[in-house]
């Protein structure tokens, strides 16, 4: 129901959800399967067919070809000319933005409709941040976090009614967080894994990333994000090439990932740094000084391993905090896991893919906000 004022009163009329176009209804499918298929149109489209056989996503009065066209027309795609004189549709920036939102509507929009409780807070004071509790003025907080309904109703209590007065001891402000900088790095890793045995295990990764770089760039402007994947070597990437990651032929070199993550954070200003860590598999891999790589994927290799406790004890002593979100739930890469986060003295997550999202960016929120008296 919705209410209607009038000038006598209010009347309730029923509440009628406005439609969706049919243009809209396909953009949903489409953004998702444009994030499946690693940026691939044709690929996308191709899949979009297919459901639209099955489902009857389209009829007479708007088809396939009309939702490409206006794909076009809105500067979602764009034509670009073949080598041989064909032409090939290719998602725009545009497009590139719209998919990490729906990201961050689809992880973070959760988060905040289930509402915090997964992270115990400590105190709260001077900051930037309101945190909804009220509490009586003390010398020093700033003037704006006054909450000028709360003090008159304050002062009416204390004073009455008759002449009105309103002293230093009416006074109520809101607490608020402090809001410290925060530069993080977001390892992914792109090891062949990430597909293996039937399970799209990229594709959540994909998605926190972008979610994590759309509410970094528009929330926390201050803030810095560093977004790197690793398989043989390790690479940095930028939040642009997100849609298009892919995974390789790759083992997994966990050391250099570490390796850059942390050159990359040394050149930070930040005081408060991190690294969080998404990967599904045992380290397998390392350059060696002669520039060649000793690889081993039977189990855990005690060499490769070491090097990993190694780089997170690194990590500690240059007050970098590694936060591991291991996908997978095999006993001896938990063993693993729990010897690299002792090392670090960091956190470490066993979860599924459903999880993933909603785990990391709990845990970002609650990383960033340091509380103060």
């Amino acid at each position: 129901m919705k209410r209607k004022k009038k000038s006598t009163g209010f009347q309730f009329e029923l509440f009628q959800e406005v439609s969706k176009t049919p243009f809209d209804r396909l953009f949903d499918i489409f953004k998702e399967l444009i994030t499946h298929t690693s940026g691939d149109f044709d690929e996308a489209m191709d899949w979009l067919e297919q459901l639209d056989n099955e489902y009857q996503l389209t009829d007479e009065n708007y088809t396939l070809d009309d939702f490409v066209e206006d794909l076009k027309e809105k500067g979602y795609i764009k034509e670009e000319l073949r080598p041989d004189g064909s032409h090939d549709n290719k998602i725009t920036a545009k497009t590139e933005r719209v998919i990490r939102k729906n990201a961050l509507d689809q992880i973070f929009g959760q988060i905040r409709k289930k509402g915090s409780g997964h992270h115990k807070t400590k105190s709260s004071g001077l900051g930037d941040e309101h945190t909804g509790d009220l509490r009586e003025f003390r010398f020093g907080d700033a003037l704006e976090n006054i909450n000028v309904t709360e003090s008159l109703k304050n002062a009416q209590v204390n004073h009455g009614f008759g002449n009105f007065e309103l002293t230093e001891d009416d006074l109520i402000v809101e607490d608020t967080h402090h809001k410290a900088q925060m530069s993080t790095v977001l390892m992914i890793d792109i090891s062949h894994s990430m597909i293996l045995y039937g399970e799209d295990r990229i594709t959540p990764a994909k998605k926190v990333a972008m979610a994590l770089a759309e509410l970094i760039t528009t929330r926390y402007a201050k803030d810095t994000l560093d977004i790197l994947v690793f398989g043989n070597d390790a690479w940095p990437i930028k939040i642009k090439d997100l849609p298009y990651l892919q995974v390789g032929p790759y083992h997994t070199n966990t050391v250099a990932g570490l390796q850059l993550a942390m050159d990359l954070l040394r050149r930070k200003r930040n005081t408060n740094k991190q690294i969080f860590m998404i990967t599904d598999g045992k380290p397998s891999c390392l350059r060696m000084p002669d520039g060649s790589y000793y690889k081993n994927s039977n189990g855990l290799d005690p060499f490769i391993v070491d090097k990993c406790y190694q780089m997170a004890a690194q990590a500690r002593k240059l007050h970098i905090p590694i936060t591991t979100f291991m996908i997978a739930q095999d006993p001896y890469l938990q063993t693993f896991v729990d010897e690299f986060t002792r090392s670090n003295r960091g956190k470490a997550f066993y979860t599924g893919l459903d999880g993933l999202g909603e785990m990391i960016f709990h845990d970002y929120e609650n990383n960033r906000k340091k509380r103060i008296r």
